[in-house]
């Protein structure tokens, strides 16, 4: 009874054992009394006990591996250290199993040996500004190289270029000395801006000023003009008065019935008014001239009474 219960056990153990879940992304590749029999994909899966075996549970996911810095000598002779970051996924587990003894090892040294190929063709100043190129590179050679491997290198990246410490100090140098010669140069530029903002304002002054002299100028005329036409409007005013004052006075005397003697009489004002300018010559009509000479004598006799 009890050799009954341990045989049952010592089944359901083996039966147990047989039975394989494959979960996603794996694969199990199955071996046959040592040889290659097949590869089970994702699910439930049965073999045989003490015949199948399974040789490698293998990862299908895409995984990354990062190398340690690899000594390279650029084409001018300088040694640098460059560590790369490689990208892979296994395609097909039965070449991954049996195409190489160590998958891992291979990749690293098939990169430090295509790295510095790559390397060998460029200057120093290439490598240092080629990384794009250097991992398009890089990628293309992996991935025709690890294909018998059953490996597809999906990408390559050149973590860091790390130059001699010379080299290094030579750079930072140059670039202190790019940042000065920047500094300089828009220090200069920013002199010129702010004297030609200087002219252009001392410019636009004098153009401002030039201006309201123009204005003022203006300004001045029309009011000279002014004061002209309103003097000349003045005398033309005043001029008008005293004709008109003139034409009542003539009028008065006629409406009065004046005789001759005494229009003469006005007359003689009137040229006595005028003797007081600035005229140095006097003509009296001849009509009036009889009256002159009788005022005359009138007046010498008023003189030798008094």
């Amino acid at each position: 009874m009890v050799v009954t219960i341990v045989i049952i056990v010592i089944a359901l153990i083996l039966v147990i054992s047989c039975i394989k879940v494959v979960p996603q992304a794996h694969a199990m590749v199955i071996e046959r009394l040592g040889a290659y029999l097949t590869t089970w994909s994702v699910g439930l899966h049965f073999k045989v006990p003490f015949v199948d075996r399974v040789a490698r549970n293998v990862n299908l996911k895409e995984q990354v591996v990062d190398f340690p810095p690899q000594p390279v000598i650029t084409k001018d002779n300088v040694t640098m250290q460059i560590d790369t970051v490689v990208y892979y996924q296994i395609t097909d587990p039965k070449l991954y199993c049996y195409g190489v003894e160590n998958p891992i090892m291979a990749i690293e040294n098939l990169t430090a040996t295509t790295l510095r190929n790559i390397i060998g063709d460029l200057e120093l100043d290439e490598t240092l500004t080629s990384r794009e190129t250097i991992n398009t590179k890089m990628r293309a050679a992996l991935d025709v190289a690890t294909d018998p491997w059953g490996i597809k290198v999906n990408r390559v990246e050149v973590k860091n270029i790390i130059p001699p410490a010379a080299i290094r100090d030579a750079m930072e140098k140059q670039m202190k000395a790019e940042r000065e010669r920047r500094e300089a140069i828009l220090i200069a530029e920013g002199e010129k801006k702010s004297t030609i903002l200087i002219a252009e304002g001392k410019k636009e002054s004098a153009i401002l000023d030039a201006e309201a002299e123009k204005q003022a100028q203006i300004l001045r005329a029309e009011a000279q003009k002014e004061a002209t036409i309103r003097q000349a409007e003045g005398e033309a005013e005043a001029i008008l008065k005293v004709q008109s004052a003139n034409a009542e006075g003539l009028r008065y005397l006629k409406e009065a019935s004046a005789d001759e003697a005494v229009l003469q009489l006005k007359s003689l004002e009137a040229f006595a008014k005028a003797a007081d300018g600035n005229a140095t010559k006097i003509i009296i009509p001849s009509e009036i001239q009889g009256v002159a000479g009788l005022v005359k004598s009138i007046t010498e006799i008023a003189k030798d009474e008094k």
